[in-house]
């Protein structure tokens, strides 16, 4: 059986839904084992609460009597009235390091600058919440009870020091203290029963204010914005448990420009207050622009293949050419059912970033890295990186790790070398340094709210639609200043955006880094090129590389084994050195691509001609018409003349639509 799903999209019969506000069903109960002398105790986890900042320090040391470490108080904060304790960080006691003033002294040093550390906060239901964990320790750790047990309470300290059903009791009764997505919290010890929060949720965890938040927001983004699309997905209580919203210009955004997304989940993945995934492309100007966003109750399979469905369904069926994701078997399984059309790649700036994570604790990390990055960035056949990486592993006896393994059996998804048949316009972040920011960097941080997100949400966006705005008078008003003669340079001049062709006319420059272009193998009108270039690679050596190009004289197609074209949407160096030297003044149409040009928008046709005329036909009409009319506006509010001019054409416009009613009631 389905679970109830909400949507909601202004287009014509279309009706729009409510939200059901969250409510404070009980979250599941597990037994838990309550078996005499059972020691293992639950450690310190990010959304633990606790009545109060005693019964948290009290758990906190009972989790470090069992690890064995001894606990201190590191910060404390206090109301400047009223001197109520509001916030703490509790640490282990080998956090910091001996002040230069004591080090003579004969006590024994026992810092070692241990980052193990619980950062907790009393919240407005007035319990006391763990905001921030650190579990691991730097030194050894013992099994004593140590000093800080004489800071607890009379009645606590005596639970430790009873017998073990004692001990056992007090276990169960700091478990019990884990808050549930509800609201409440546990205290039932005798029944040995806890409320956890699962790993992944059946609801999102909404806190006070924010389903009036979201709906303020739906709200008036209904009243202002005629072509906005949301749907909600709630589980069989009620609850919301997922929800994905994208505004008019997102939905006309991704008409142009949804042959390539990149679906960020960092701040899901990463547990950030909100559970927030975006849809994000790349625009003519080179600058990333959102096709939608939503927030999942967990990183399960279920819940993207229904924001990927929900997505797909307000894109009119459109699936992208290339979805990029960052390495999830959850994502991985979703799309493929859902998206079986697009190639999936995972993202090369993703996996990067976990290389320190994932590899530094490895002896000769410094080593690891540098063999690991030759064999990324450094390598132009499949053969080459296959047998550098067979190098790394035997030489640095690494076989048996799990993450480089896994990594290997998934080289076909994201090292570069397999991937140059991937159309990637631009987002592929290929090379050395380069990597996919999340749209939101710098309005969203780990503990933002959702209620202040939905107001920098659009504060965001009316800041990445002026850069656009901005970014399209700057290219149709004025000429870039050209730096060779090369007649491909000129040629790309007068058709890319300014940022497009700026990077294009690098590679134009970099014609001159490549002295040597040579026939290496002919097969009828096919022909390998060898070019030759002078580079310089790690450590500032200079050395000479040589990249095969493939030309065909007949069709007018070539390609070059760097792959630049696909990656990035225009020709490499090298590609350009074989049509010069084979007497071609002007790159063919193929190579040319209509999404970076100035009037790119303007010239966009849809894909989806049909004389059937059915409801899903006049959406798709509203859909169009709505683009063509938000170029207008943007173009109509750049001035006063604009403004003007824009008026009257929509006037126009529409006195014409009235005289075709007029003429077909008269037929």
């Amino acid at each position: 059986m389905e679970e109830p799903s909400l949507t909601s999209d202004q287009s014509p019969q279309v009706e729009h839904s409510g939200i059901h506000k969250d409510g404070n069903e009980d979250a599941p109960i597990l037994e838990l084992d309550g078996r005499r002398g059972r020691k293992e105790f639950v450690a310190p986890a990010v959304g633990m609460e606790f009545e109060s900042y005693e019964d948290a320090y009290n758990y906190y040391n009972c989790y470090a009597k069992e690890v064995g470490f001894r606990v201190r108080v590191k910060n404390s904060w206090f109301k400047r009235n009223s001197r109520e304790k509001y916030g703490a960080v509790l640490c282990c006691s080998s956090q910091g390091f001996k002040r230069i003033k004591d080090v003579n002294r004969l006590r024994k040093d026992t810092r070692t600058g241990c980052p193990a550390m619980i950062r907790m906060r009393l919240m407005d239901s007035q319990r006391w919440r763990v905001l921030e964990v650190s579990l691991e320790h730097n030194h050894l750790l013992g099994s004593k009870i140590y000093k800080s047990m004489k800071k607890m309470n009379g009645g606590a300290k005596r639970k430790i020091q009873l017998s073990s059903d004692a001990e056992d009791r007090t276990i169960n009764l700091y478990r019990a203290l884990v808050i549930d997505a509800g609201g409440s919290v546990a205290t039932d010890t005798s029944a040995k029963k806890v409320r956890i929060i699962p790993d992944h949720r059946n609801h999102l965890n909404l806190k006070k204010g924010d389903s009036q938040a979201i709906y303020n927001y739906l709200c008036r983004m209904q009243l202002t914005n005629p072509n906005f699309y949301y749907s909600m997905d709630l589980n069989d209580e009620g609850r919301l448990r997922n929800m994905i919203w994208v505004d008019a210009r997102s939905r006309a955004a991704c008409a142009f420009f949804g042959d390539v997304i990149c679906f960020d989940n960092s701040y899901l993945s990463n547990k950030y207050e909100i559970p927030l995934v975006a849809f994000v492309g790349i625009n003519h100007h080179g600058q990333s622009v959102l096709l939608g966003c939503g927030l999942l109750a967990g990183e399960t399979t279920e819940s993207y293949t229904w924001l990927f469905r929900a997505w797909l369904s307000c894109m009119s069926g459109r699936s992208p050419q290339t979805i990029i994701t960052d390495r999830c078997r959850h994502l991985q399984a979703a799309i493929t059912e859902v998206l079986p059309k697009s190639q999936h790649r995972f993202g090369l700036s993703y996996i990067m970033k976990k290389v320190p994570e994932k590899l530094g604790g490895l002896r000769n990390y410094d080593a690891i890295k540098k063999a690991f990055n030759k064999a990324v960035y450094e390598t132009l056949k499949v053969i080459e990186f296959d047998s550098a990486w067979g190098f790394m592993i035997q030489r640095f006896g690494i076989g048996d790790h799990e993450w480089l393994r896994s990594l290997f059996e998934d080289r076909g998804q994201w090292a570069p070398v397999y991937l140059k048949d991937t159309f990637f316009a631009g987002m592929s972040a290929m090379g050395r340094g380069e990597k996919l920011n999340p749209f939101f960097d710098k309005y969203v941080h780990k503990q933002t709210p959702l209620k202040e997100f939905l107001d920098k949400y659009e504060l965001a966006l009316q800041k990445k639609h002026k850069e656009e705005a901005s970014a399209d008078i700057e290219s149709r008003n004025s000429s870039p200043t050209l730096k060779t003669r090369c007649s491909f340079e000129l040629q790309l001049s007068k058709a890319f955006t300014r940022e497009i062709f700026t990077k294009f006319q690098f590679e134009v420059e970099e014609m001159y880094s490549c002295f040597s272009t040579t026939q290496f193998q002919v097969d009828g009108p096919l022909v390998i090129f060898l070019v030759k270039e002078r580079i310089v690679s790690e450590g500032n050596r200079r050395e000479i590389r040589e990249y095969e190009v493939l030309y065909n004289r007949t069709a007018g197609e070539v390609r070059c084994i760097c792959s630049c074209f696909n990656f990035y949407g225009y020709l490499c160096r090298h590609a350009l050195c074989v049509l010069n030297f084979n007497g071609v003044e002007e790159i063919p149409s193929r190579y040319v691509l209509s999404r970076w040009k100035k009037d790119y928008k303007r010239l966009y046709v849809p894909d989806h001609e049909t004389d059937i005329v059915d409801g899903s036909e006049r959406v798709r009409w509203f859909n169009q018409l709505y683009k063509s009319a938000l170029q207008v506006v943007e173009e109509g509010v750049i001035s006063l003349d604009h403004y003007k001019a824009a008026l009257q054409a929509f006037e126009e416009s529409l006195s014409r639509v009235h005289e075709t009613v007029r003429e077909e009631k008269h037929e």
